[in-house]
């Protein structure tokens, strides 16, 4: 049995549930890569990930409900990611809901936003469970892909596991360091 495989099996689940709190994509990317290689089963990765990112949009919901422009007043960097999610939720709010996780940059300030809107719990439950549960099937079963992909073009994945492992996680860190520089210089200029 590798590190890898005790790894994963020990603390996989766990690890799914608070990177999706956290973060997201690039946690079920390869939660659902180390599905494809059995060391992890695949309903189990969804539904950790289901919880985690539920669970965080649920918090930054409450967040803008109950401290919306105090909160926003400390992050000036975010003001921008909710003026544009306010813009689009009052046009097409279902819509919005549903699908903010797929829109880049907006992900984290969205359920911020909608809870600044006025928009009831019960509706906001419901929609971003439904929008929680694609977003986190669609993540995860293209990690799942990626895996399938790579074992067709490389033949037996095994060898390069650990590697292909590596390189999703560094380009998911890559992106995301990209992501947080250029949030961090135009919130300084």
């Amino acid at each position: 049995m590798s590190v890898l495989q005790t790894f994963l099996e020990s603390y996989g689940l766990p690890a799914i549930v608070v990177g999706t709190f956290l973060e997201g994509e690039t946690i079920l990317l390869l939660a659902g890569l180390a599905a494809h290689r059995g060391y992890l089963p695949l309903p189990a990765v969804i539904a950790a990930g289901f919880l985690g990112t539920f669970a965080g949009d649920q918090l930054y919901f409450h967040l803008g409900r109950r401290h919306g422009e105090r909160f926003l007043a400390k992050r000036p960097k975010w003001h921008s990611g909710v003026a544009r999610a306010r813009e689009v939720l009052e046009r097409h709010d279902v819509a919005f809901i549903l699908g903010f996780r797929f829109l880049y940059g907006l992900r984290t300030v969205s359920p911020f936003a909608i809870g600044m809107s006025g928009i009831g719990l019960r509706r906001f439950v419901i929609l971003n469970g439904l929008g929680g549960l694609a977003w986190t099937a669609a993540i995860t079963l293209l990690g799942y892909g990626v895996g399938q992909g790579a074992e067709t073009l490389i033949g037996r994945v095994k060898t390069f596991e650990a590697w292909l492992f590596l390189w999703v996680a560094l380009a998911g860190g890559t992106a995301w360091l990209i992501r947080h520089l250029r949030g961090r210089s135009s919130s300084v200029g």
